[in-house]
């Protein structure tokens, strides 16, 4: 009687705890999905091989492609040859409210359009491509040299 009265007493407060913690940890996790690019814009998952740059600091289509190619390197393990597309244009952002994204994928036959080049750089296109290799270049517009200070 003794041990049951106990462990109804200590059991909601240890149940208000482990949820305390489990809520805690929440941001945490999403947290650790979000990718900072050197320019600093986030990038987010949206699936396995699709993901969003979220528009932020004024940046332009070379911004967010530079994010989308670091992304599609560092996280994804994508080489320089591989291809990165415009899977949904500019537009109101999927993943967060209020703001404006680009949805990029790695995966050619996810895209709802045919793909399609330019000798441009944009992100108003689906299907524009690019290769990693080509749009990761754009991230040196980020990195000071020493004698640039």
């Amino acid at each position: 009687m003794i041990v049951t009265t106990l462990f109804v007493v200590w059991s909601i407060p240890m149940r208000i705890l482990i949820l305390a913690a489990f809520c805690a940890g929440l941001p945490l996790a999403a947290a650790a999905q979000t990718y900072q690019a050197i320019n600093r814009l986030y990038v987010i998952p949206v699936s396995g091989t699709d993901f969003e740059v979220i528009e932020d600091h004024g940046e332009g289509p070379r911004g967010m492609w530079c994010a989308a190619a670091s992304y599609a390197h560092d996280r994804l393990g994508a080489s320089g040859g591989a291809r990165l597309y415009v899977k949904n244009a500019r537009s109101p952002s999927v993943s967060v409210s209020g703001r404006t994204g680009v949805v990029f994928t790695l995966d050619e036959a996810s895209l709802t359009v045919p793909p399609t080049r330019s000798y441009s750089v944009s992100v108003r296109t689906p299907g524009l491509n690019l290769p990693v290799g080509h749009a990761i270049e754009f991230c040196k517009d980020f990195i000071l040299e020493l004698n640039d200070i």
